[in-house]
């Protein structure tokens, strides 16, 4: 069963396991391994990072774990860009490869925009997360973004 529950600050190692699987999975061939080893390569330093997001009461995590393992977790929160397209902004939603095509992703969804008018940035040429937003809604609206990882590509979503 998939029921996303908040997550707690004292997570926040597992989070950045979880985390940096995701990447290494939904990522081949989009970002270079060497640049995730660079992300992620300071472990007290994302940890750090994490457990200060997983206390944020005005952005919640909202995770799914199966089995004793975090397999998903989203994000979403008051927009950090400048000029956004709608008061919320998903700023993150990651499940692990195992778990794709079986709920997760729309139960995360669910719990942390249900359907609010929202936005997203997603890694151009990620098919199969662009596909997956288009399907809850989202529409690319031609905004970018330069990041070191790649061209983000801005989705929205009217409520």
């Amino acid at each position: 069963m998939t029921v996303p529950r908040l997550a707690r600050p004292d997570e926040a190692e597992r989070f950045v396991d979880l985390h940096e699987a995701c990447w290494r999975e939904a990522y081949v061939g989009l970002i270079d391994p060497a640049t995730i080893d660079r992300v992620f390569g300071d472990r007290t330093a994302a940890v750090a990072r994490r457990r200060a997001h997983l206390a944020d009461p005005a952005a919640p995590t909202w995770v799914v774990e199966q089995g004793g393992l975090l397999v998903g977790f989203a994000t979403a929160g008051p927009p950090r860009d400048d000029d956004p397209p709608a008061g919320l902004e998903l700023r993150g939603i990651y499940a692990r490869a195992a778990v794709w095509g079986t709920g997760v992703g729309h139960a995360l969804l669910a719990a942390s925009v249900g359907d609010a008018a929202a936005y997203l940035w997603v890694l151009e040429g990620n098919d199969r997360a662009i596909g997956f937003y288009r399907r809850q809604g989202f529409r690319l609206d031609g905004a970018t973004q330069e990041h070191p990882e790649g061209r983000h590509l801005r989705m929205v979503r009217a409520g």
